[in-house]
């Protein structure tokens, strides 16, 4: 069992949850995941690591609540445990040997820039931070970002906040001004990370995206989460989840994400009143 040490709302549907997890802590680095799993009768989670404190044996998730299992656990509370948190799990991201770098966060998908935008600059890298939010209710971590980025830029698709746009049009910007970079990491949405790509092909900039297609195991057995990188079927679990984003085949991606979207929604719908529940048995 995982104890829940921390818990903290950063907007209305974004949770973040330290964990207790020493095993998980030693290892972990910036771009890998843990796969959760609330009870014996809960279904297999990934989620991206957010961050990790070696000394407290602590690993940090941030999750957006939007089916059943994340629901469930958004509704837990410090003190209390789930099953199992196994990793850390893929690839971390390849940060040596690189000057200058643009990440590129979308929505709940800038917890996941977070730790690789510190681990760039850790290494010793100028980096460059684009994160863009809906509007300025949900924006979070901005000035976590600030203590990691030489130059941030905050974006809100209604203006709200920060500037009016998407996270592409500072990224066109920036590259038209013959701003060079060793590699960009785009991170969220997927339409956001295509979108990044086709910015960035044109002037040949090595694009790195973090992918998230359904997974079940996370060992690269169930082949649930095999994606189309250059003609070549990678799993994102072991293979990734970063890969080369001019290569990645996204409309087969989104294709295979949308597969299961009624079921869940009829899921979470269905047994929404099981959530309190789980809790107060997690918690016996």
């Amino acid at each position: 069992m995982y104890k829940i040490v921390g818990k903290k709302e950063l907007n209305p549907s974004v949770t973040l949850m330290e964990i207790e997890a020493p095993f998980v802590a030693r290892k972990a680095k910036a771009g890998q995941f843990i796969i959760f799993r609330i009870d014996e009768k809960g279904e297999r989670v990934p989620l991206t690591i957010a961050g990790y404190d070696r000394e407290k044996g602590t690993v940090t998730i941030i999750f957006q609540k939007v089916g059943f299992s994340t629901i469930a656990l958004g509704a837990l509370n410090e003190g209390d445990y789930i099953l199992d948190f196994v990793g850390p799990l893929g690839r971390p991201t390849e940060v040596e040997g690189k000057k200058r770098v643009c990440v590129v966060g979308g929505g709940v998908g800038c917890a996941i820039a977070l730790p690789s935008a510190a681990a760039f600059k850790e290494a010793g890298a100028e980096v460059d931070v684009i994160i863009g939010f809906r509007n300025k209710d949900i924006v979070i971590l901005e000035e976590e970002f600030k203590a990691v980025a030489d130059n941030l830029y905050l974006m809100t698709d209604d203006g709200s906040y920060g500037r009016h746009g998407l996270v592409t049009q500072p990224l066109q910007e920036l590259l038209e001004a013959g701003k060079q970079y060793d590699e960009v990491l785009a991170i969220g949405p997927i339409p956001m990370m295509k979108f990044v790509c086709k910015t960035t092909q044109p002037f040949g900039v090595h694009t790195m995206v973090s992918l998230n297609p359904v997974m079940v195991d996370g060992t690269g057995m169930c082949g649930g989460c095999r994606v189309t990188v250059g003609g070549e079927t990678k799993f994102a679990c072991v293979d990734g989840p970063e890969f080369d984003g001019h290569k990645v085949d996204f409309a087969e991606l989104m294709s295979r994400n949308s597969v299961y979207k009624t079921r869940e929604a009829e899921v979470t719908e269905k047994h929404a009143c099981r959530i309190e529940a789980i809790g107060k048995a997690l918690i016996k």
